[in-house]
């Protein structure tokens, strides 16, 4: 099966802020020429990921909310006590938790997301980084 590799940056503020990549995804796979397969989208990082959401600001709103709830800021985490000037271990533990990757299969070249999914990167580190993801196609 061929498979066709595309790869993107996105400056990120950071903080749990969100990008839609969703026309990133459906412009990858319209380039690949594959009209039928699965395409994974990944992030490279360990404190960042990407997910599937209704993108709209309520839920972005919410979902930071979650996040902020869920696994708090915390100084006393070990990742900040053992790396002098870290905060970040907040964020190492979000990023493991929600995951690198998502897999979308699409048919007719259009991926077979539903009528309010749509994929976005989370970046939940605590400053401005840029942010490296590889959409990688395979199909026919």
């Amino acid at each position: 099966m061929p498979i066709s590799t595309h790869r993107l940056q996105i400056s990120m503020p950071g903080n749990s802020q969100m990008h839609n990549l969703t026309s990133h995804l459906r412009e990858a796979i319209s380039q690949s020429g594959l009209t039928a397969g699965v395409a994974t989208v990944f992030v490279k990082h360990t404190t960042a990921s990407v997910m599937i959401i209704e993108d709209e600001p309520g839920i972005r709103a919410d979902t930071v909310r979650f996040w902020n709830r869920l696994i708090p800021a915390d100084p006393q985490l070990e990742h900040n006590t053992r790396n002098h000037g870290e905060d970040n271990g907040h964020s190492h533990l979000r990023g493991q938790l929600q995951g690198p990757s998502v897999t979308i299969p699409f048919v007719e070249a259009d991926p077979t997301l539903g009528t309010w999914q749509q994929l976005v990167l989370i970046d939940f580190d605590t400053r401005a980084r840029t942010r490296e993801l590889v959409i990688q196609i395979i199909g026919e």
